[in-house]
Parts: structure tokens; C-alpha cells; sequence
């Protein structure tokens, strides 16, 4: 929580916004997610507040955070939606997950759908992680995050696309580790 505190006092350079959205009471934190004209920083400074205090208004942009291009507001995205508890949260992951055109951007999904254990995080990482096995695919970090993630959920179901990923140098050593906690 430091760390995206400190990022986004960081972007808020001089503005007397920040400390104004550190103090807000709920109601005023989700009131300024509706504001005209406030930057991103505020609006993910004001989300991130409400998702860790399990205020489902912080539901909508939190996901939209989840899908930037900007890693560490993904990431501050994810870690206030695994908090929140939204039962919408799977669903919204899994189809950014699942989304040929924003694969790039699918890590700190495809990372969530882990952490919440949803019915739908392994079939969705399996999907994922087989379109992800061809050969020079530029996203194996997002294929890498699958096979943790399929290995910290132990599902048999995911035995075939493990081993066929024991085939790729860059997931070799991580399928093999989930294989074995398959059983």
C-alpha cells in the first residue's frame, strides 16, 4: 500500500488534491471518482481507497485500471480488487484474461484470477496459457504467470496444457514445479 501511496504522491507533484483524497471520507472518495476534469492519479488514488475498504463503487474503475497499459497501476488495480470482494471481480478478469487484442496487458489479471480461486480462474488460465504455447510468442511472462497460477491452484484439469508448456525454455522449470503440485 506504501508503494502506490507514494507513486501516486509522486505524480500528484504539488497538487493539494492528494492530501485531500488521502483524508476523504468514503462518500467523497467515490463523489470524485465521478468529477470532470480530475487526472488519473486522483481517480486511482480514489479508487485504490475504496477497493481496500470494501467499498463496491471502487468496482467499475478499479477494473479499468486493471486493463492500463502502466504496470504498477494494474497491479495497485488488482491487489484493491482481490480486497474489495466483488463477485463481479472473476467474471471482469477473466475477460481481460481471455482478450487476444490486449494480451500485453493480461499479467496482473491472469495474477488475480489466481489470488481469488474463482470457478472460473483455471479453465480461463488454461485457455490463456494455450494460446500462449506458440512458438516466439512475445508474451511469456503473461503464459509464465498461467503456469504459476495453474500451479498454486493444483487443478488436474490442467495436466495436458502443463506439459505441453514442460516444452518452452522459458516455462520449462515453472510447469514441471506445477506438475508436481498437481499430484
Amino acid at each position: 500500500m506504501n508503494d502506490v501511496l507514494e507513486r501516486l504522491r509522486t505524480e500528484a507533484g504539488a497538487s493539494p488534491r492528494y492530501g485531500e483524497l488521502l483524508a476523504a471520507d468514503p462518500d467523497a472518495l467515490a463523489a470524485s471518482l465521478t468529477s470532470a476534469g480530475l487526472p488519473l492519479w486522483a481517480r486511482e488514488l480514489a479508487a485504490y481507497r475504496l477497493g481496500l475498504a470494501g467499498d463496491r463503487r471502487a468496482f467499475e474503475p478499479l477494473v479499468l485500471l486493471l486493463n492500463h497499459r502502466d504496470p504498477p497501476r494494474c497491479e495497485a488495480a488488482a491487489e484493491a480488487l482481490a480486497v474489495l470482494g466483488d463477485p463481479r471481480t472473476a467474471r471482469a478478469a477473466a475477460a481481460l484474461a481471455t482478450n487476444t487484442l490486449r494480451t500485453a496487458y493480461a499479467l496482473q489479471p491472469v495474477r488475480l484470477l489466481t489470488a481469488l480461486r474463482a470457478p472460473e480462474s483455471a479453465p480461463v488460465l488454461m485457455a490463456t496459457l494455450s494460446r500462449l504455447l506458440s512458438p516466439h510468442d512475445p508474451y511469456w511472462r503473461v503464459a509464465l504467470a498461467c503456469v504459476e497460477g495453474l500451479g498454486a491452484l493444483a487443478d488436474p484439469r490442467a495436466r495436458p496444457v502443463l506439459v505441453s508448456a514442460q516444452s518452452h525454455p522459458r516455462l520449462a522449470v515453472a510447469a514441471t514445479a506445477a506438475l508436481r503440485r498437481l499430484g
